[in-house]
């Protein structure tokens, strides 16, 4: 697969329990070949680099619409033969072992299931939750399918509300504007996410950032005076979330997708996140990847905001903006943005705009649309 001319994006297929199955059999064929011939060793196994050094920027033709992170083709090695790396070299075969398990027997399992069956039975190799979820992206890379495809699931953390009609197979259909401020649940089974029906009469997508804004949008049931769809991942992205998001966007390609999201460097990261993916899945990201505009809050809101609503940026926030102000996938006017938060030494939230009353939030979000005041 080239892009353009010079470069081999990397990707993760989508693929049956049976091809997976048969990729980890090739694996560990070619493992045994290598140890039981005349001059016997222990392989290394090569995985798609998922440092930030080896990200590049897929760019649209004609406008920057479809733009997402990929990896290209550099590789980074686990071995058995190197004392810092000789663990995740057994991890990656662990993990190996147990979704061969998982397909076999047809099931799923989240990470946090995985997490806990590889601490039983392998408590010398794994001790964390972070290991299991580094060592999946490793398999992800050495046999180039999806996480999914391993039979892992996304625990989802989603929820959607508004102009949506939405329906699962051989079930009746859901109307997301009477979910209440609970919301319609998204499932972490993409398999039953790519098969949803779906129909809606809105004209905008907002994503909203924090739970509590969104429950107070959809109790206000601000969708019957604005045309939209409201969904949240509660903080930063889940897959399953970005995932139905993404098949929105291509269901109803008509309709803007904007977020809302504090003004600080943790907002801007989810923002980006929704809209061009992250390195450390970056073999799925054009799976997930979507043009998401920024509504709010922003630089030219803060007159809105009174002074002691402001807090001040936390070591943490800096962080944040350095790693985003080093990524190439950053518009200058968002990078602008960021800058002027930096320089402010200051952040603000969404509830700031509350001040105005609690009723203030959706009569923002109909100006800002109104006004096509969103970048």
């Amino acid at each position: 697969m080239k892009f353009f001319t010079d470069r081999e994006i990397c990707y993760a297929d989508i693929l049956p329990p049976s091809e997976v199955r048969a990729r980890i059999e090739v694996a560990v064929l070619n493992f045994l070949k290598i140890l039981t011939c005349a001059d016997p060793a222990i392989s290394d196994l090569l995985l798609i680099n998922r440092k930030s050094s080896n990200r590049r920027v897929s760019q649209g033709l004609l406008t920057d619409d479809d733009t997402w992170i990929f990896l290209s083709r550099s590789f980074c090695k686990r071995s058995l033969m190197r004392a810092n790396a000789a663990k995740a070299f057994i991890r990656v075969w662990k993990v190996m072992e147990m979704c061969f398990k998982i397909l076999l027997q047809e099931k799923w399992v989240t990470q946090r299931e995985l997490f806990y069956k590889l601490l039983c039975v392998s408590p010398d190799c794994f001790s964390s939750q972070l290991q299991v979820n580094r060592t999946i992206q490793d398999v992800v890379s050495l046999l180039r399918c999806s996480r999914f495809s391993l039979g892992i699931m996304a625990s989802s953390r989603g929820i959607v509300a508004g102009r949506l009609l939405v329906q699962e197979p051989d079930k009746e259909m859901v109307d997301c504007s009477e979910c209440g401020s609970s919301g319609y649940a998204i499932s972490g089974d993409l398999n039953l996410l790519d098969r949803l029906v779906m129909k809606t009469d809105a004209r905008y997508i907002i994503i909203v950032e924090k739970h509590a804004i969104f429950q107070r949008l959809a109790e206000d049931r601000v969708f019957n005076h604005i045309p939209i769809i409201l969904i949240t991942a509660r903080g930063y992205p889940d897959i399953a979330t970005r995932f139905l998001l993404h098949r929105m966007s291509r269901t109803f390609p008509e309709l803007p997708i904007m977020a809302l999201v504090d003004w600080n460097p943790a907002g801007l990261a989810i923002l980006c996140t929704f809209k061009f993916g992250s390195i450390g899945m970056g073999l799925e990201a054009y799976r997930y990847a979507c043009n998401v505009k920024w509504l709010g809050l922003r630089g030219d809101d803060l007159q809105l905001i009174p002074e002691e609503s402001f807090v001040s940026l936390k070591p943490r926030d800096l962080q944040i903006a350095k790693s985003l102000m080093s990524s190439e996938t950053l518009q200058e006017k968002h990078r602008e943005e960021l800058a002027l938060m930096v320089q402010s030494g200051k952040r603000a939230e969404i509830e700031a705009l509350y001040f105005h009353g609690y009723d203030y939030l959706g009569k923002y979000i109909a100006k800002k649309i109104v006004q096509a005041n969103y970048i």
